[in-house]
């Protein structure tokens, strides 16, 4: 449930009846709420209210006894969530969504905070294990979002690219009908039938498909214009994806830009779908010749074209992945080839993750969201956290690693106790400010000894590059949420065009947590190439 000041207005109004599900507090401390068997008599409380309200029960915060309107500092506000929390859990609840308001007309650091959070019934529901996560590539006005955004909510587009607006986007975004960051949608599946977004305006819709669906998948839909080339290397390497999903437009057949997006999720391993866009708006031999046009381009790297209208879906979800690459006709107009999107995304294998391995997440966006303050958003890359748990941030300018804590976790705007490698989640930090923390950095759990590394040996292979790499060259290394200047030093003194070789790479600012094995683009202007680590050099701390 998502309340507005309305609701947060009537809930006071009403006031706290006897036996009813609406509960006010000025704060709850960890001190004195959670100490002398308070706990036990708190929880029972709160299990009331729940059941007196049906399996929900409002927690009014920052206000009087009698419903007068309080405040509490941002800092309060954040430890009585925690308290609620804990109290909720021993009550076998789970805070499904908080509200926030200032208390007054000035800035909630002045005026004091005040909410309404909402308690339901039922432990935080756990990530699942068959949440696929998807990047989407392709290029520009190709119709990748518009297309996931026809997905996500079942909705027919308006010829004008209207269901893009359904994503994760930025207003500047809609206005020049072009991406310039990350966006993020999510559906999903229960008992076979999709569970899609009514409203995907608002975010308890988006909460509500990840509570209710059995099976999820997540797209990370990243940017088709060329000088944003840069983010979508980023989120195609700097999240833990599954699948691509490369647009290719009937209306204008592979580019140059589709050409070396698909090598980009190619060098990832990444196995890879192609969805031919728009072939409503072009006459069907126009759609055959793309069609032709895409398998060429696929052979032409290697890859194996499976055309899904000619061998089915199934085979298709069957197929994909080493080395075969099945293409699908679609329209988010006339709604050709979504059914067909719907069963592949429902019955494609998760891919296996390190779900064993210690907890590891690469930060991509920061947030400092009021009455909870520091939140950390990406992809899990292994093993698991859960709300409460110590942790370690960095590194940080000077190679250092700052304690933190896991304060609580949201995925897609639903709470979670739980996340998972391969979830994308947010984490509410306590113990840091959202200004300390940098694109880049990785969480991982307290008891880890994480080093700085601030040079690595690398075997790499140059891609495209007019002259020769000497040493000294300073591309952009794109290496999980890490896109950092990188100093090279190539053994033998240069690499050419399509040379495979070893190099040193140095990082020019500062130190970053690199491993053996990870995977990484390099690009400089029309130069690029891809990378794997082989060895790393530690920093200092004071380096």
């Amino acid at each position: 449930m998502s309340a507005d000041r309305a609701a947060l207005e009537r809930a006071i109004e009403r006031g706290e009846q006897e036996g009813g599900h609406i509960e006010f507090k000025t704060r709850l401390s960890r001190d004195v709420h959670l100490a002398d068997g308070r706990m036990e008599s708190l929880a029972a409380q709160l299990r009331h209210r729940v059941l007196s309200g049906d399996g929900e029960a409002l927690y009014v915060v920052g206000v009087t006894d009698d419903g007068g309107v309080a405040g509490i500092s941002p800092a309060a506000f954040s430890e009585t969530m925690d308290v609620l929390s804990l109290l909720a859990e021993e009550a076998e609840a789970h805070i499904h969504d908080v509200e926030t308001w200032s208390a007054g007309d000035g800035p909630a650091e002045d005026a004091g905070l005040v909410g309404l959070a909402t308690v339901r019934e039922g432990a935080m529901l756990e990530a699942d294990d068959e949440h696929i996560v998807v990047g989407t590539a392709g290029h520009v006005d190709h119709g990748k979002s518009t297309l996931v955004g026809s997905l996500v909510t079942g909705q027919s587009d308006d010829g004008e690219g209207g269901t893009r607006s359904y994503l994760d986007v930025q207003p500047h975004e809609m206005e020049r009908g072009l991406s310039a960051d990350l966006s993020y949608g999510v559906y999903g599946f229960a008992d076979g039938d999709a569970v899609r977004m009514d409203n995907p305006n608002r975010k308890s819709d988006r909460a509500r498909v990840v509570e209710e669906a059995d099976r999820l998948v997540s797209f990370v839909d990243t940017v088709g214009h060329e000088p944003w080339l840069r983010t979508t290397i980023r989120g195609l390497v700097g999240q833990k994806l599954d699948y691509g999903l490369l647009a290719v437009a009937a209306d204008d057949g592979p580019t140059k830009t589709t050409r070396e997006h698909l090598g980009i999720l190619l060098a990832m391993d990444l196995p890879t779908v192609v969805a031919v866009t728009k072939v409503d708006a072009v006459p069907d031999d126009r759609v055959a010749e793309v069609e032709r046009e895409v398998e060429s381009m696929l052979r032409d790297v290697g890859q194996t074209p499976l055309l899904a209208d000619r061998h089915g879906v199934g085979t298709a979800a069957d197929e994909v992945g080493d080395g075969v690459v099945p293409v699908l006709l679609t329209s988010a107009v006339s709604g050709q080839g979504l059914g067909d999107l719907d069963r592949l995304f429902e019955t494609l294998p998760k891919r296996s993750v390190a779900t064993d391995d210690d907890f590891r997440m690469y930060i991509d966006r920061t947030y400092d969201v009021k009455g909870v303050g520091a939140v950390a958003s990406g992809t899990v890359r292994s093993g698991a956290v859960e709300a409460g748990d110590e942790l370690l941030l960095g590194p940080m300018p000077d190679g250092s690693f700052r304690e933190v804590e896991a304060r609580s976790i949201e995925m897609h705007y639903h709470r979670v106790d739980k996340a998972r490698a391969g979830r994308i989640v947010g984490i509410a930090l306590k113990g840091v400010r959202e200004s300390e923390i940098h694109r880049g950095m990785a969480l991982l759990p307290r008891y880890a000894d994480p080093k700085p590394v601030r040079s690595f040996d690398a075997e790499v292979m140059v891609l495209n590059h007019p002259t020769r790499i000497g040493e000294g060259y300073e591309p952009v290394v794109h290496l999980e949420t890490i896109s950092e200047a990188g100093v090279f030093h190539p053994d033998g003194g240069r690499l050419l065009p399509g040379d495979t070789g070893e190099t040193e790479i140095e990082f020019k600012f500062q130190p970053y947590l690199v491993e053996e094995g990870q995977r990484f683009v390099f690009r400089e202007g029309q130069s690029k190439g891809v990378g794997t680590v082989t060895d790393v050099s530690y920093a200092g701390a004071d380096d």
